[in-house]
């Protein structure tokens, strides 16, 4: 079943949202704000986004500095690891970047796919889960990794894979969304074999979901946050701040001084 590319694209010079990562050629830039983007709303990013090209506005500036005033520029976005998986890349690319970008630390294929064709027009297709929600409706089937990849390189025009990657992303996140499709506003409504319809999922009941204030990974973030900000650290029941401790100190987003006491690397 065939996608009206030509369509998708006229829609997306129309609405695309103003992010600023979307007005530069530099991978350097990109790659950061595909970090940054994993798991993270854009709207949030945005200021850090910015933030972060300040204070180190290039590869090498990123992969000299210290580990702890790097985490501290990503403190309060989340998922701290990610800062030092982009120190690791940064310290590679200063070098000169690889032409598989999936060499770098911390970069898959996604991320690789989407800097390539962003900042040197590779014509290679992104498949992130915006993506890949929006072929399994047009399509009214899912699809593995190799074929989801494959079906999204046969959609994508020749020569037009940087602005194709962004306006599908962008379909996913503003209309054919997870839950309440804004089916009346897609450009490609008229080939799609689902129109927001899912398949129909077997009932279940519903797990009971821990509350992200009541998880490690809360703790290990206000951890860090406090490591940041010099202040004392949270309140926490004594295996809580151990397994938080742990795992900063196996992640290296921590180290212990000679008092014992916890800091940033």
């Amino acid at each position: 079943m065939s996608l009206d590319a030509e369509a998708l694209l006229e829609w997306y010079e129309r609405v695309r949202r103003p992010l600023p990562w979307r007005t530069t050629r530099d991978p350097y830039a990109l790659l950061v704000s595909e970090v940054m983007l994993q798991q993270t709303q854009a709207a949030r990013v945005v200021p850090y986004y910015h933030a972060f090209l300040e204070r180190f506005p290039d590869p090498a500036a990123l992969a000299v500095a210290p580990a702890g005033d790097v985490l501290a520029a990503w403190s309060g976005l989340g998922y701290n690891r990610r800062a030092l998986a982009l120190q690791r890349a940064a310290a590679v690319a200063q070098r000169g970047w690889p032409e598989d970008l999936t060499e770098l630390p911390g970069v898959g294929a996604y991320t690789a796919a989407a800097v390539a064709s962003f900042a040197w027009d590779a014509q290679v297709a992104a498949v992130d889960t915006n993506v890949r929600r929006v072929i399994g409706r047009h399509d009214g089937a899912e699809h593995g990794p190799r074929a989801l990849s494959a079906r999204a390189g046969e959609l994508m025009p020749p020569g037009r894979a940087a602005p194709f990657n962004q306006a599908m992303m962008e379909l996913g996140a503003t209309v054919c969304r997870p839950r309440r499709p804004g089916c009346a506003g897609c450009p490609v409504r008229a080939g799609c074999a689902s129109q927001g319809r899912e398949p129909a999922a077997p009932s279940r009941r519903a797990a009971r979901r821990e509350r992200f204030e009541d998880s490690d990974r809360w703790a290990r973030g206000r951890i860090v946050a406090a490591l940041v900000a010099c202040e004392p650290p949270p309140p926490l029941a004594p295996a809580r701040r151990a397994r938080a401790e742990a795992g900063l100190l196996r992640d290296g987003l921590a180290v212990r001084g000679a008092d014992g006491a916890l800091r940033l690397p």
